[in-house]
């Protein structure tokens, strides 16, 4: 009996030491990161670049065996400690795992699994957004806090603070998701969030800009699982999910930057070296080398590093994740933060790739530029005089957001108030495709849109009106609906506030009407009215544009196709007027009546219209 215990005693300890053996073989496991971390069967492109980090990589072989998938070349680079690895997925090659090796001679030192995923039907032809959407922009942390659990986390340096106007407040996707009756309501179809990846900086991490993993959702915000789920949950509600990427910096708190594959992985200066932020410079055929440089190689920020994406397996990763995202999460598009500030070569091939991959996808360019003349280089097919193509299909239409937030404050005179707008549209003859710029009144950068419009509801009615029916992709950052305000030039608190109602213990709830005052709900329902009106008007999503020079503080214009036609009227003036439509009768002449969009009454004389001052009068003419 004694025996049999000793045995028995003896076999425990052989496995607790087997396991331990296990632990402590894991942990000192060579690979720390494989990235990608999975891919698919039947891209278009078969070509796939793995990057292996780890102890010492570079004097391992690496092999694979796996029907279809072969390896092209391995590449040690600079520093030992990566290796990239180019392979090719034939159309041989099936879904499944296979083991990728890492070999000293004949001897396995590890091995790793890879998953190869079936791609999703019809994903190749997947739709991205186009002038038929209206997008909600959102800034997670500061909309909805769905699960108070995941605020603060102990593998993230930085904690909730909602007391802190540049810390985290604890939004997240579960928030959004919780809401999305809201959105759908008022007619969106389309949410962008801005980013969501891992930004696990030591402070002011909330807005995302500064991403220390790119294939990582923020553990603050959610899952990877979770960001898919939410993006079925979109298209399901016909809403489609643009996702906010970052390819000119990094947060100075990536994983890489401790080890670099190379020197020359980000754009490196003797000390620190800031951005000179002149775009102009990458478009201007006289500018010097130094001032260029310093545009597009200078950093955002100290704690921004400035991604070299001359740099060929840098280039190669970035195209990549945004192809992976687009598969795993079923993206309807991406917005692309700071677009003209990396290597616009290295710009050029990305978006390629990505309309190589999917035709129909569509991809937004910020470009901070409010000079048509300048912004247009950076769409695609502008016959630059230097050859270059972005292929970029849309812009944020920058010029007419500066047209939008200065010409209702102003009265009419020679290009101010009301010719603004129209001389901002008459620059659409230098845009290649005049349909997929973005137009918005504000965004999560500038001031508030009612900041900008002193603050007058009546004035931010029209500068909404006007947004959501001249030609393009209309966006609308969230709270506008709300009455949201605040002077960005004081800062960024002050436009990235709280959604009331967002947290469990907030004492309003803006979300449902009794927790909105009477005007935000006169806004709301404004907003409502002309996005759902917007949604099933071929006019307004696709139509043709005719407008009339302004007089007297009155802005006239048609959209139509051959089966439709609107008139939007804009009055700047601050009385009401009679106004005598005989010289709009080369389109107007084709109607006898019409119907007020927001009001539902008939107007069934159109020789003379009254429209109240400070207003915008929508009509769909009959």
């Amino acid at each position: 009996m004694n025996q049999n215990k000793h045995w028995f005693v003896f076999t425990i300890v052989l496995i607790l030491m087997s396991h331990m053996t296990n632990i402590d073989a894991k942990n000192k496991s060579v690979i720390k990161k494989l990235e990608p971390s999975s891919w698919w069967v039947g891209m278009k492109d078969p070509h796939l670049q793995l990057m292996i980090y780890g102890n010492d990589l570079s004097k391992y072989d690496v092999s694979i065996d796996y029907k279809g998938v072969s390896i092209q070349q391995v590449h040690k680079v600079e520093n030992p400690n990566y290796q990239f690895i180019d392979l090719l997925i034939s159309d041989e090659a099936k879904a499944g795992t296979f083991q990728i090796q890492l070999k000293s001679g004949n001897k396995v030192i590890e091995s790793i699994d890879y998953v190869l995923n079936e791609r999703d039907e019809g994903s190749a032809n997947r739709k991205g957004f186009n002038s038929e959407d209206a997008m909600y922009l959102i800034m997670p942390d500061r909309f909805a806090n769905g699960n108070p659990d995941n605020d603060s986390l102990p593998e993230m340096t930085e904690k909730a603070n909602r007391k802190k106007d540049y810390g985290r407040h604890g939004g997240d996707l579960k928030g959004i998701s919780d809401h999305l009756d809201y959105i759908q309501e008022m007619g969106y179809t389309a949410i962008w969030l801005n980013p969501v990846l891992e930004n696990n900086q030591p402070r002011s991490s909330y807005h995302g800009y500064a991403i220390t993993d790119f294939y990582q959702i923020d553990a603050r915000l959610g899952s990877n699982e979770e960001f898919k789920a939410l993006t079925q949950d979109c298209q399901k509600r016909g809403i489609k999910m643009i996702m906010d990427m970052v390819f000119n910096h990094c947060g100075s708190a990536h994983w890489w930057m401790e080890d670099l594959p190379m020197h020359d992985w980000i754009n490196q200066w003797d000390e620190f070296t800031r951005s000179n932020y002149r775009l102009s410079t990458i478009s201007d055929p006289y500018v010097s080398k130094y001032d260029k440089d310093l545009s597009v190689k200078g950093w955002f920020d100290t704690t921004m590093p400035d991604l070299n994406l001359e740099n060929k397996f840098m280039l190669t990763y970035m195209i990549q994740n945004s192809i992976w995202w687009i598969e795993y999460a079923g993206l309807g598009g991406i917005r692309m933060d700071t677009y003209p500030y990396p290597d616009k070569n290295g710009m050029a091939q990305w978006t390629q790739r990505i309309l190589n991959e999917y035709p129909d996808f569509n991809i937004v360019g910020e470009s901070w530029i409010t000079e048509a003349s300048k912004l247009c280089y950076w769409q695609k097919d502008f016959p630059n005089r230097d050859g270059y193509n972005s292929y970029l299909p849309s812009l944020m239409d920058f010029p007419m957001q500066d047209a939008i937030k200065n010409a209702f404050n102003e009265e009419d005179s020679w290009g101010k108030g009301m010719e603004r707008l129209y001389n901002t549209l008459a620059d659409d003859h230098l845009y290649p495709n005049p349909l997929n710029m973005v137009v918005f009144p504000d965004n999560h950068d500038e001031g508030r849109i009612l900041h900008s419009l002193n603050n007058d509801v009546e004035k931010l009615k029209m500068a909404l009106a006007y947004s959501a029916t001249t030609r393009g992709i209309l966006q609308i950052y969230y709270g506008t609906e709300l009455l949201m305000n605040g002077d960005g030039l004081k800062g960024h608190a002050n436009i990235r506030k709280d959604f009331p109602g967002g947290w469990p213990k907030d004492s309003i709830n803006a979300f449902v009407k009794e927790g909105r005052t009477a005007e935000q709900n006169q806004v709301f329902n404004y907003i409502k009215k002309l996005l759902n009106f917007r949604k099933q008007s071929e006019a307004l999503k696709f139509g043709q544009t005719l407008h009339f020079i302004p007089e007297g503080g009155i802005y006239v214009y048609f959209r139509y196709t051959d089966n439709e036609c609107v008139m939007v009227i804009l009055n700047n003036n601050n009385s009401a007027k009679k106004l005598d439509t005989s010289r709009f009768s080369e389109k107007l002449q084709e109607y006898s009546e019409g119907t007020n969009v927001i009001t539902g009454r008939a107007i069934s004389n159109l020789n003379l219209i009254n429209i109240k001052a400070k207003s915008a009068l929508v009509i769909q003419l009959k």
